[in-house]
């Protein structure tokens, strides 16, 4: 038996393999089901919960690596339809790499966007295998210009017989809204599959056969710690565990204790990246950010006792520096309470308020 290069098995941003991947058994066993039955999907749940590590956990399962090719695309950077034109040319061309021709007729200047997606997802249907295009988030169409994008795309899935699609979404409002409103174009076209935590007492094992496989121990009660800091939230989760696992010596046992040092040191090598956030904002968002860090879960945001305490100018003045901060996912809306989206970087600027 080949014995396991991988130094820290708690992967940040990326799938590493069914290894390295905590559970999902259900979830993965629903998607691979609604796929091979022709079924298109609407994947909702918050950023950084784990949606694209199922997707290639799914991509990976037997069934569908044997009879499909799979590609995935994240959109969250694009701006219109011609990044997106070009995006899901890239995209295609990782999973389609010997068709030089095909490289060189759409990687070109994409003078009409319209005409390349739509030749794209002609080129799908033609392949010797059936294809997945899993879009993420998907709901980024919502702010390009172009107006009718919907209702260009939903014209083009309903053209394809041979293609599958996941649509993926982290703003449940917009996803909703492109998916279950009469009104709009995708109405009653998917079929919508939801993602919530991964249950603490299973990613405790996880965690801790992670550290046993490379002889160290981690203390229950540590990962139970960090598991009830972000919440259940999976990629704080990993990357607190990385740092933890970097922490401790061979043979050696993780307590709590390590938190607080792991912690630190995340913050320290990411500062210089919320600077950088910080040099961006205007005076106003600066300010309301820092008292939304402050209070870290604010309910009345507009509210005079608010803005009072945090020495703000108005609830109109509140609503307008809140707007760009909500759009940009810097602060989020959760069940009418407003919160900065990192928790890291919400710990630092609570500090340096």
């Amino acid at each position: 038996m080949l014995k396991d290069k991988i130094i820290n098995p708690f992967f940040i941003g990326r799938y590493a393999g069914a290894k390295y991947f905590c559970d999902r058994e259900k979830e993965t066993e629903t998607l691979v089901k609604h796929i091979v039955n022709g079924r298109n999907v609407a994947l909702i749940s918050p950023r950084r919960l784990g949606k694209s590590g199922l997707i290639h956990h799914t991509f990976s399962q037997k069934v569908i690596e044997d009879n499909y090719i799979t590609i995935y695309v994240d959109i969250y950077s694009t701006g219109n339809l011609c990044e997106f034109a070009k995006t899901l040319s890239e995209s295609i061309i990782k999973v389609i790499r010997s068709q030089q021709k095909w490289h060189e007729k759409f990687l070109g200047d994409i003078e009409y966007p319209e005409k390349t997606i739509r030749e794209l997802f002609e080129y799908l249907e033609t392949l010797d295998k059936p294809c997945i295009l899993a879009i993420d988030e998907f709901q980024q169409i919502r702010e390009y210009p172009e107006g009718t994008t919907e209702a260009f795309i939903r014209t083009l899935v309903q053209q394809c017989s041979r293609t599958s699609f996941i649509f993926c979404g982290s703003k449940r409002h917009m996803m909703t809204d492109i998916f279950y409103s009469p009104a709009k174009p995708f109405f009653q076209s998917v079929i919508s599959q939801g993602l919530h935590p991964i249950q603490m007492e299973t990613y405790i094992e996880f965690a801790g056969r992670m550290f046993a496989e490379r002889g160290k121990f981690i203390d229950k009660f540590a990962v139970e710690i960090v598991y009830k800091m972000f919440e259940g939230c999976t990629w704080y989760i990993q990357m607190m565990m990385n740092e933890l696992f970097a922490l401790t010596e061979k043979d050696m046992l993780c307590t709590p204790e390590y938190i607080d040092i792991a912690w630190d040191n995340i913050i320290m090598a990411q500062e210089d990246r919320f600077l950088a956030i910080l040099h961006n904002l205007a005076p106003k968002q600066k300010q309301i950010l820092m008292a939304i860090a402050k209070d870290r879960n604010v309910e009345g945001i507009t509210s005079s006792e608010f803005i009072k305490r945090h020495n703000l100018v108005s609830a109109s003045s509140v609503q307008a520096a809140l707007k760009p901060l909500l759009k940009n996912d810097i602060v989020i809306n959760e069940d009418g309470k407003y919160r900065i989206y990192d928790y890291f970087f919400a710990d630092y600027l609570a500090r340096i308020y």
